[in-house]
């Protein structure tokens, strides 16, 4: 048996030596054909970056330096009839062997002398458009059938990973190297001076636009073993693109940046990515976020990412720090067969003080120095099928323990209990000053307002108004829903606790930071109990707006109608009820002898409807006063007539000409429109000249045209009652 065993070593012995010596001799031809090969390997680049990039590349020389390095003088890169994009004078890469034997080219050195790299950007094009073209042809020949393979999201992760650090070399010397951006007439320049890697440590001098500030990314980086620590900071400045401010208003500063990788590893078919961000002293500041600088002395994610086969994400086990505050945030998007998101935020119960204290300073300018005590604890939910979108479920909602306010901040939120000074701002101008309470001689208690109004406007605003704690989450998830399928901001969900303190505490402007203050407030106001539900209901009808500076129900009754709000019937609390989303174009509704114009009908017989099955009014089959209202004598001639068929585009909340949304289906959405910008659309006319008499003539085409646009905004209209008939109704099951 021994004898049996040496020979087959000793066979194995002499395979082995025959091998090596094969591959020395192969190594040995390789290495004398070593820049025959490489002439050969670049003449092939050359040709395919021409062909499938359209780009022309040119090497001055390359040539071995040893026995994996290879150096190249005079590199350029120019896309056909576009500008230059890479001129490098040297370089110097030297690759790893042992790679190299499985198929993979790792740098284990960079030495680049004098380069330049250029981003152009010409009215819509640019000099690396050939990216985004080669991208779309490779997209185009893909073919799905139902046996065919997706391609799995943690292969194409993993790979991205693993080329991006093996080309992060051990050995760097890179001195002189430009990056520059041109816009236009805008141009941005980062040169760095010098970035060298030796023994992990990364230290580096980068000029951003010639003088104007000086950068330094330093740290900690190994590309072997898939761990990097840097920081970027400048000197004595904080980090910055005025470019930014230039073109998007939106001014940005740091005075650190942090980024780690920690961890790459694949189990069970997935990729996870654990790591770290950081960031100390950031300012922003834009007209869409804040009046002001929003400032965040620290904050910091422990972030673990997952890429799986058909999803990605991150893991529950991250932790966001804000200053004192922490979170634990979840996100997961689920590609395929249906797309699937998931977002759950939860933290622990946590002294109340430190949640307050973390707030970034400017978010919330009538909390700053609030004094509270006990704990907080948040948690927020939501899932979307996108094949069900009508099934979202979302959840939200703070828990607190022993919570009570010290001191109130900047704002008193409990002067809605008395007397009080409101002003009214539009534009950041002061247009209207008054007193709420018994003062004022056009201020109405609750009690003496007629119940038709205050019915109307509960059942078309805000229904749940006196069971609810400020926010719906039924009408959250039939926003999310309705917005989801729209593609846009389409509707809302605010409450009438939400605009009484947008109206009573905050400015009129639409910032994200007066959003979050908004919801902050009503949770404050309405879980401590700090004003009754009846007070805040009568301070609400006692100073929205109800028309071009008519501010208050009892002021709005006696400038429409002539009596006072103690006297409003049924019609005319319906017609109150629906300009409040757009109380501007309130005149416009009305025909010049005074009565309503007729599209409003549907509305009314709408809330109407609502209304008596709630038993708030009686069965009324004659649309419950609509053919009763009549606006005063001395309006009607300030109602201009129109020799054209119009149909209302704000019927069933939609925008009107001022940009207002109703705040209990469209606040929202107004808000982020107002925002971000939005197109309107002209509502559908017919003017006189299309009314040809001569059925062949072009208008009398686009009189028929129209009328058929109209009939089918007819229909649309009658779908959208009765969908909002039945959302009101399950609103009233549901909630009693």
């Amino acid at each position: 048996m021994q004898v049996k065993t040496k020979r087959i070593l000793k066979i194995t012995g002499w395979i082995l030596l025959g091998l090596l010596t094969l591959g020395g001799v192969a190594g040995g031809i390789a290495y004398q054909k070593r820049e025959a090969l490489l002439k050969a390997a670049l003449e092939k680049g050359i040709r395919k970056a021409k062909r499938d990039y359209d780009l022309q590349v040119t090497v001055g020389s390359a040539r071995f330096t040893g026995l994996a390095t290879v150096a190249f003088t005079d590199i350029a890169v120019v896309p056909v009839e576009r500008d230059s994009l890479v001129r490098i004078d040297s370089v110097e890469v030297g690759v790893s062997i042992w790679p190299l034997l499985v198929g993979k080219v790792a740098v284990s050195s960079l030495n680049l002398q004098n380069g330049q790299i250029n981003v152009v950007r010409r009215d819509s094009l640019t000099n690396v458009d050939f990216l985004r073209k080669r991208s779309e042809k490779d997209s185009a020949v893909v073919t799905e059938t139902p046996n065919s393979r997706r391609t799995d999201l943690s292969v194409v992760a993993g790979n991205l990973v693993d080329n991006l650090l093996s080309k992060i070399p051990a050995d760097m010397n890179v001195g002189n190297l430009e990056l520059r951006l041109t816009d236009s007439t805008r141009q941005m320049s980062f040169l760095t001076e010098s970035a060298i890697i030796n023994d992990e440590q990364l230290t580096s001098t980068i000029r951003v636009n010639g003088n104007e500030a000086v950068w330094h990314l330093n740290g900690r980086v190994n590309g072997g073993d898939q761990e990097a620590n840097v920081q970027l900071y400048a000197d004595g400045k904080p980090l910055e693109l005025p470019y930014l401010e230039e073109r998007y208003k939106l001014k940005l500063q740091a005075d650190t940046l942090g980024a780690e990788l920690r961890e790459v590893e694949r189990s069970g078919g997935e990729l996870r990515i654990e790591g770290a961000g950081s960031v100390s002293n950031l300012r922003i500041n834009h007209p869409a976020v804040a009046l002001s600088d929003v400032v965040v002395p620290h904050a910091a994610m422990d972030a673990n990412l997952f890429v799986g086969e058909n999803y990605l994400g991150v893991d529950s086990s991250s932790t966001i720090r804000l200053n004192k505050a922490t979170a634990h945030p979840f996100i997961k998007y689920t590609t395929y067969p249906t797309k699937i998101y998931e977002v759950q935020l939860h933290t622990e119960s946590q002294e109340a003080q430190d949640v307050f204290d973390s707030f970034p300073q400017g978010l919330f300018e009538s909390l700053e120095g609030i004094k509270v005590s006990g704990q907080l604890k948040y948690d927020l939910s939501l899932h979307l099928d996108s094949s069900l979108p009508d099934s979202v479920k979302f959840e939200a909602g703070m828990t607190p323990t022993n919570f009570k306010i010290i001191q109130f901040g900047k704002e008193d939120l409990g002067k809605m209990n008395r007397s009080f000074e409101h002003e009214v701002y539009e534009k950041g101008k002061l247009v209207r000053k008054f007193t709420v309470g018994p003062e004022n001689p056009k201020f109405k208690p609750l009690n003496e307002i007629s119940p038709n109004i205050r019915n109307a406007v509960l059942t078309a605003e805000d229904y749940n108004f006196f069971t609810h704690k400020g926010f719906n989450e039924k009408a959250f998830r039939v926003s999310i829903a309705t917005n989801f399928k729209e593609k846009k901001f389409k509707r809302g969900a605010s409450t009438i606790s939400m605009q009484l303190v947008k109206n009573v505490f905050l400015n009129r402007n639409k910032t994200l930071s007066r959003k979050f203050e908004e919801i902050l407030i009503v949770w404050l106001l309405e879980n401590q109990r700090i004003v009754s539900k009846e007070r805040m209901y009568e301070v609400y009808l006692n100073i929205i707006e109800w028309g071009r500076d008519i501010y208050g129900i009892e002021e709005a009754s006696r400038y429409y109608f002539a009596k006072s709000a103690s006297n409003l019937d049924i019609g005319e609390s319906i017609f109150l009820a629906y300009v409040v989303p757009s109380p501007k174009r309130a005149l416009t509704r009305f025909a010049p002898d005074g009565s309503l114009k007729t599209y409003l009908r549907g509305y009314f017989k709408l809330i109407g409807r609502i209304m008596a099955k709630r038993g708030l009014t009686p069965y009324d089959s004659s649309a419950y006063g609509f053919y009763g209202v009549r606006v005063r004598e001395g309006l009607r001639q300030q109602i201009v007539p129109v020799d054209s068929i119009q149909i209302d585009s704000t019927m069933m909340f939609e925008p009107d000409i001022d940009g207002e949304m109703p705040e209990s289906t469209g606040g929202i959405n107004g808000f982020f429109r107002r925002v971000f910008g939005r197109d309107r659309e002209a509502p559908a006319t017919v003017t006189p000249e299309q009314q040809s008499s001569d059925p062949n003539s072009p208008a009398a085409a686009d009189t028929v045209k129209t009328r058929r646009q109209l009939r089918q905004e007819r229909r649309e209209r009658k779908r959208r009652e009765k969908e909002e008939e039945r959302r009101q109704q399950e609103a009233g099951n549901t909630d009693g």
